[in-house]
């Protein structure tokens, strides 16, 4: 059974269509303890919420796990983990931060307690909301 996550992006230095264009993302830039703790704890095979942050402030796509965590190549820090992402799909409409916050069922989404944390861990019930939210059927 695949776990869920979210993960954050300004989307003008990187976007979803940015990683559906490639296709395949490695994930990286991860700084916080707390986010590269979570990182370290995917699998190949749970499924991502993908969040923009700055103006638009809303999830905007799905991506997929695809390998296990490795130290970051570009980084000699040995804390610094990846993770490659491969583009599920954009979502039909935007779930904004504003929807999140007015729904009790993200009440505890780390989004809504902690909203610096880049990636966090996302409940079955609230991955199940998000794409009703968002007009997309599993």
């Amino acid at each position: 059974m695949p776990n869920y996550w979210l993960v954050k992006t300004e989307p003008s230095s990187y976007s979803y269509d940015d990683m559906a264009r490639e296709e395949t993302a490695v994930w990286d830039g991860v700084k916080n303890p707390v986010a590269i703790r979570n990182l370290r704890a995917m699998h190949p095979g749970d499924q991502v919420l993908v969040y923009h942050t700055g103006d638009e402030k809303a999830v905007v796509g799905w991506a997929t796990v695809v390998s296990s965590p490795y130290p970051d190549p570009k980084n000699k820090d040995s804390k610094l983990f990846v993770i490659d992402l491969k583009a599920h799909r954009r979502l039909p409409q935007p779930v904004t931060l504003a929807q999140i916050k007015a729904d009790k069922t993200f009440a505890d989404l780390p989004i809504v307690r902690q909203g610096r944390l880049s990636v966090s861990p996302v409940t079955a019930p609230q991955w199940k909301r998000v794409l009703q939210l968002a007009g997309a059927n599993d």
